[in-house]
C-alpha cells in the first residue's frame, strides 16, 4: 500500500476551484483506494511567502480544515496536519538547499512568473519549490495529488530523492496524480485568490451573486455550439451542472447572460447548501479543528522522526 498526499496554501478559505478539484478528488480517491497513510497538509509556512497573509494564517487554517469537514472527508482517516507544527520540515529544507542547485531554482516557472510581478523577492519564493520538496519526502509519500502548474515542483522532489538516495535510500519516488477538473475563475484564468476571480462557497449569498456577476462573457452573445465551448460562463455553469444538463443550461442562455448569471447562482446555492451549513457549523468549534491539527501532529512527529534520522545520518550529523 502506497502513502498518499495532498495540501493547500493557507491564504485563506477554499474556493469553488480548490473544492471540485481538491477536496472532492482527495474525497473520492481515498474512498476507492487503499492506502497506507493518507496525509493532508495545511502549508501555513508556504503562503507567507506573500507577507500579506501573516496576520491571518492561523485563522485561515481553522477556515481550511473546517472546509474538508464541510465536504465530508472522514477526519479519523487522515493526518491533518499544519506544516509549521513539524520543524523537522524545515530542517530537511537546509539538507536538500545544500544539494540542490541555486540556478536551477532561479528557471522554475513559479519563480520567473514572480521575477515579472514583483520588484523584491524574498528568498522563501526561490526556496519554494525545497520547501515542498521537504513535505512531499519527509512524509515519504508516493502518490501526491498536485495540479498541472505544480508538476515542475514535483519533479524536483524527484530529483532531490535520487541524489539522497545515492548517499543513502532513504526516499520513494513521488508519482503525481494530476487534478484534471479545473473550474476556471471569474475572468477565464485559473481560479486563484491572488487573481480575485474566485467563487467563494461559503461567502455570504450577496457576496456569491456578486462574484457570478464579475464572470467574463463573450462580448457577441451566441448560443452557437463552437462559441458556447468559449464562453467563460458556460464552462464553469457545465462544470458545476453536468453534460446530462447541456440543454436546459444552453436554454438558459438564450435567454441571456444576465438570466444564465442568475441560473448559476441558483445552482451553486442549491448544490452546496449543505457544505455551506456544515462549515458554519464547523468553524464556531476551534477547539474540535484544533485538537484535530494536534493529533494529525502527534501521529506526523512519530512518522518523521524517523525520516529525518536516517537524512542526518547520511550527512553524518548524528
Amino acid at each position: 500500500m502506497y502513502n498518499f498526499l495532498t495540501g493547500i496554501k493557507s491564504t485563506g478559505r477554499p474556493h469553488l476551484g480548490n473544492v471540485i478539484g481538491v477536496i472532492y478528488p482527495t474525497i473520492f480517491l481515498t474512498k476507492n483506494e487503499k492506502f497506507k497513510n493518507q496525509f493532508i497538509l495545511i502549508a501555513n509556512l508556504h503562503s507567507i511567502t506573500n507577507l500579506k497573509y501573516i496576520k491571518n494564517n492561523k485563522k485561515n487554517a481553522y477556515k481550511i480544515l473546517a472546509v474538508w469537514l464541510a465536504c465530508g472527508i472522514d477526519y479519523k482517516k487522515f493526518i491533518f496536519y499544519r506544516q509549521s507544527d513539524i520543524p523537522e520540515v524545515t530542517e530537511l529544507l537546509w539538507f536538500f538547499s545544500i544539494i540542490y542547485p541555486y540556478n536551477r531554482l532561479k528557471l522554475v516557472h513559479s519563480f520567473k512568473e514572480n521575477v515579472k510581478k514583483k520588484k523584491t523577492i524574498n528568498t522563501g519564493i526561490l526556496t519554494y519549490p525545497i520547501l515542498m520538496a521537504a513535505d512531499i519526502l519527509i512524509s515519504k509519500a508516493e502518490l501526491v495529488l498536485v495540479g498541472k502548474d505544480q508538476l515542475q515542483h514535483l519533479e524536483i522532489a524527484r530529483k532531490i530523492a535520487k541524489k539522497i538516495n545515492n548517499i543513502k535510500k532513504i526516499f520513494p519516488l513521488p508519482q503525481a496524480i494530476v487534478i484534471e477538473n479545473l473550474i476556471p475563475g471569474t475572468d477565464g484564468s485559473k481560479m486563484s485568490k491572488t487573481k480575485n476571480n474566485i467563487i467563494d462557497l461559503f461567502a455570504s449569498k450577496k457576496e456569491i451573486k456578486k462574484q457570478i456577476l464579475k464572470i467574463k462573457t463573450q462580448k457577441n452573445f451566441s448560443t452557437n455550439k463552437k462559441e458556447l465551448l468559449k464562453d467563460n460562463l458556460y464552462n464553469i455553469y457545465i462544470s458545476l451542472a453536468g453534460k446530462e444538463k447541456k440543454e436546459k443550461i444552453k436554454n438558459n442562455f438564450k435567454m441571456g447572460y444576465e438570466h444564465a448569471k442568475e441560473e448559476l447562482y441558483r445552482l451553486i446555492i442549491n448544490k452546496f447548501k449543505r457544505e455551506r451549513n456544515l462549515y458554519k457549523y464547523y468553524i464556531k468549534r476551534k477547539n474540535k479543528l484544533e485538537t484535530i491539527f494536534k493529533k494529525g501532529a502527534k501521529k506526523m512527529k512519530q512518522i518523521v522522526n524517523s525520516t529525518i534520522y536516517e537524512v542526518r545520518k547520511a550527512f553524518e550529523c548524528n
